[in-house]
């Protein structure tokens, strides 16, 4: 990126770059705990599976979304080697079987909960909602609505972004595995409503993800909606004070719409 973010959490950087350990973890220090039920996110951070950036894409969006009156948990997951397939969706699977095993203590609405993910935390939550990877082989229930900002979605080597690939299929992946973990090959008819923003001058991940996952969606008639900007950076978060700005907002409007009177 040409500058940091306004919206980096400094103090989350330094935990995320020198303490944070290489494993599994649920934080929810933004559940909402006012005695009132909530409705709930699970937050991705990316990194390209090498990290987990919670500084920029994780707490930074859980206080926005905390304004907004909704729980965020932030999900830490196996990445390098340790991360690879599908370590990382079995952590996110561990993480969403926790906090449904403990809704009543967090007083969450589970009916219409979402995933959000940025980077390659995008392909991660984005690979939630497949049949093949996701919610379904799982045994879970289905999220209301995904929500991915800059994502990568495939693992095609003309279009993806190398170092996620390789960090969780590894450098030798053949083909059938590229395809396997190539979200937009197994969207269909069940995948969730789906909320997308992504820049034309990302120079980290080709914008040709995102639009492969929008075709795919539009052609599966999967309720989706999207914001496609101009001049901004990759790992942008909540990009306030640039021509995202804003799009945190109208990803839980899209989400949440259907219940406003």
């Amino acid at each position: 990126m040409s500058k940091r973010p306004v919206d980096v959490d400094v103090k989350q950087s330094v935990r995320d770059l020198i303490f944070a350990k290489n494993g599994y973890r649920l934080a929810d220090d933004y559940v909402i705990r006012d005695g009132k039920t909530h409705p709930f996110a699970v937050l991705v951070p990316g990194g390209g599976y090498a990290m987990v950036c919670s500084f920029i894409e994780g707490v930074p969006i859980a206080k926005r979304l905390n304004e907004l009156g909704i729980s965020a948990f932030i999900l830490y997951y196996r990445v390098r080697k340790k991360g690879r397939y599908p370590a990382p969706m079995d952590d996110l699977t561990r993480g969403v079987k926790e906090i449904f095993d403990n809704a009543e203590q967090y007083h969450l609405y589970t009916e219409r909960y979402s995933v959000w993910g940025a980077s390659a935390g995008g392909h991660l939550a984005g690979s939630f909602g497949t049949e093949n990877m996701g919610y379904r082989k799982y045994g879970l229930p289905a999220p209301d609505t995904i929500v991915l900002a800059y994502p990568v979605i495939s693992m095609d080597k003309t279009i993806t972004h190398m170092g996620t690939h390789d960090n969780l299929l590894g450098k030798d992946a053949d083909t059938s595995m590229e395809e396997m973990a190539s979200i937009e090959r197994h969207i269909d008819t069940g995948y969730p409503k789906t909320y997308l923003w992504c820049s034309k001058s990302d120079a980290t991940v080709p914008y040709e993800n995102s639009l492969r996952m929008i075709e795919e969606l539009k052609k599966n008639k999967v309720p989706v909606e999207y914001m496609i900007c101009e001049d901004v950076d990759h790992g942008a978060g909540p990009a306030t004070g640039t021509k995202a700005q804003g799009w945190i907002d109208k990803a839980v409007d899209f989400w949440l719409k259907e219940e406003k009177k």
